[in-house]
Parts: C-alpha cells; sequence; structure tokens
C-alpha cells in the first residue's frame, strides 16, 4: 500500500481528533493536510502508521492551541465550535460518537490547557493506550494516568450531568430527536408558552456572532427570558425572516436557519432530562462557511 493510499486509510480518524482539539472544521482539515505533508517528506519507513500519523495531528493541534488561545481570550461575545454539518447521516447507531461530539462536550473541554485536552480525549474518546498517549505528549505514562482522573472530576464538577465514562453513551436519543422536532414547531408558531416548557427552568442560550453579526455577547438565562427573545426573533419585524429545518448539527438533531437561501445560524442543544438545558446558536458567517457547499 503507498503512502497516500495510508494517509486516507486513516483520515477520517485524524479529522476527528482534529476537530475535538481544535473545534474548528477548516483549522482541522488544515491540521491534517500538514499531517499529510510532513507523512509525505518522511524519509525512513514508518513501523506504525497510525500511531505516526495521530501523534502527528496531536501534536501540531497542542501548538495551534497554544498559539490561539490569546486571541479567544479577545473573541467578541461568547465563542462557540464551528458547526459540524450533515445533510442526512445515520445519526441514531453511533451514540459515543454524538456525545463526543456534542458543543456542551466541546465547550467544556475549553477549561483544558491543550495537553490535558489532548491526552482526555486520546483516552476517554479514542480509547488509546496510555503508554502511547505519553509518547506523542512527552509526559510520562503516570503522569497521563493522573492528567486524565483530574480532568475527569474537573469537568464532572463544572457539569455534573455529562457522562465521563471510558464511551459516552446517550441512551435517550430518540427522546432527544422529538424534542428538537417539537421545539422547531413551537418557535415557528411563535407559541410562548410550548417553548417555555420544553426547556428546564435555569435553560442557557449561547450565541456566537464573533463581533461580525448581531448576537447576543453574553449568555441569556432562564426559560422565560431565553423563550421570549426565541419568540422575538421569529416575530419581528426587524430581524430577517427565517426558514428552519431540522438537520443533524455535530452528529446530533439540530436546526439550520435560512435567509434567501443561504445560511444564516445553526441551533445545536444539550438537554437534561426531558427538557432542553442550553441551546447553543452559531451566527458568526465565518463559521458557517463550508454549509454553504451542502445547499
Amino acid at each position: 500500500m503507498n503512502r497516500l493510499d495510508l494517509f486516507n486509510q486513516y483520515r477520517s480518524l485524524l479529522f476527528a481528533i482534529a476537530y475535538r482539539m481544535l473545534g474548528s472544521v477548516s483549522d482541522a482539515e488544515d491540521i491534517v493536510q500538514e499531517a499529510w505533508i510532513r507523512w509525505q517528506n518522511t524519509e525512513s519507513v514508518v513501523q506504525a502508521p497510525k500511531a505516526f500519523l495521530s501523534s502527528t495531528v496531536t501534536r501540531l493541534c497542542i501548538d495551534h492551541l497554544r498559539s490561539v488561545r490569546v486571541k479567544r481570550e479577545q473573541y467578541i461575545g461568547t465563542w462557540l465550535p464551528e458547526p459540524l454539518i450533515a445533510e442526512s447521516p445515520d445519526i441514531k447507531d453511533d451514540a459515543e460518537l454524538a456525545e463526543s461530539l456534542s458543543f456542551a462536550f466541546l465547550m467544556l473541554l475549553e477549561c483544558l490547557s491543550p495537553t490535558e485536552r489532548a491526552i482526555f480525549l486520546l483516552r476517554e474518546v479514542f480509547d488509546y493506550d496510555y503508554d502511547e498517549i505519553a509518547k506523542t505528549v512527552g509526559k510520562s505514562t503516570p503522569n497521563c494516568r493522573q492528567i486524565v482522573r483530574r480532568a475527569r472530576r474537573h469537568l464532572i464538577l463544572r457539569r455534573p450531568t455529562m457522562l465521563f465514562q471510558s464511551h459516552f453513551v446517550n441512551a435517550a436519543n430518540h427522546d432527544k430527536d422529538i424534542l428538537v422536532e417539537k421545539f422547531l414547531d413551537c418557535w415557528n408558531q411563535g407559541d410562548l408558552q410550548a417553548l417555555i416548557a420544553l426547556m428546564a427552568e435555569d435553560i442557557t442560550f449561547w450565541s456566537d456572532g464573533g463581533g461580525k453579526v448581531v448576537a447576543a455577547q453574553k449568555p441569556l438565562h432562564g426559560c422565560i427570558k431565553v423563550a421570549r427573545f426565541l419568540v422575538a426573533i421569529r416575530c419581528s419585524r426587524l430581524t430577517p425572516t427565517l426558514v428552519s429545518q431540522v438537520i443533524a448539527v455535530n452528529h446530533q438533531l439540530g436546526v439550520i436557519n435560512m435567509v434567501d437561501e443561504k445560511p444564516h445560524s445553526t441551533f445545536s442543544f444539550e438537554f437534561a432530562g426531558d427538557r432542553i438545558r442550553s441551546i447553543f446558536a452559531v451566527v458568526n458567517p465565518e463559521k458557517l462557511k463550508a454549509i454553504k457547499l451542502l445547499f
């Protein structure tokens, strides 16, 4: 098998690691391309291509996160990941993948350092053994074990309802899909009380406009405030007319809003039992560019 075929065999894995590390489709693609260049220019025979490529991508992502940390701290408003969009994926049969791609999970990872994030993801999501992780990040195996334990505890304290196990299990996908569809129906109708009934009392609405378009720069809290805001978006003459549909956002059902047949925003959701706990709205046009290829 030639080098291109070997690389393509692991391309989807490399992108999966890079996207979870960076939260950006375009940056993840750039990292994978850089890994290909390094793989192509390697003169010696690589005995373990998967380990070599995943290590290369992980190290590139760690370096990239360190370089953009200041930019994210200076970001206007809330920073959210760039949405991954699919038109009709089979999202019900891969709950583990969906949970590790959720906006709630990716945002939670932001509290970890780049190296901690890499170690946690490689172990908890991709099931790499500790010895391999240690070689990748340049730390001892016991240190990597300690970092994973510490990161898990830290994340649980910040979000107790999130599952942090060796695999991310989400047994209630069907119920959540119904909730998303009900949300869109109620929102389309401008039904304030019905929207409130779908939301957890302490719901938070996060909006990422990046300073490029009008968006709430601070999170909105509380079911009444969030529901009123959403109804105002739908009913106000001062806002554009949105054409909305359910679509897969980050391997879970979400909503895409179109204006004049162009992507305006995406909504993705986090749930608490049978209620919506968080709504993540990406409005920044720079993060919606890739969606245009699908419509």
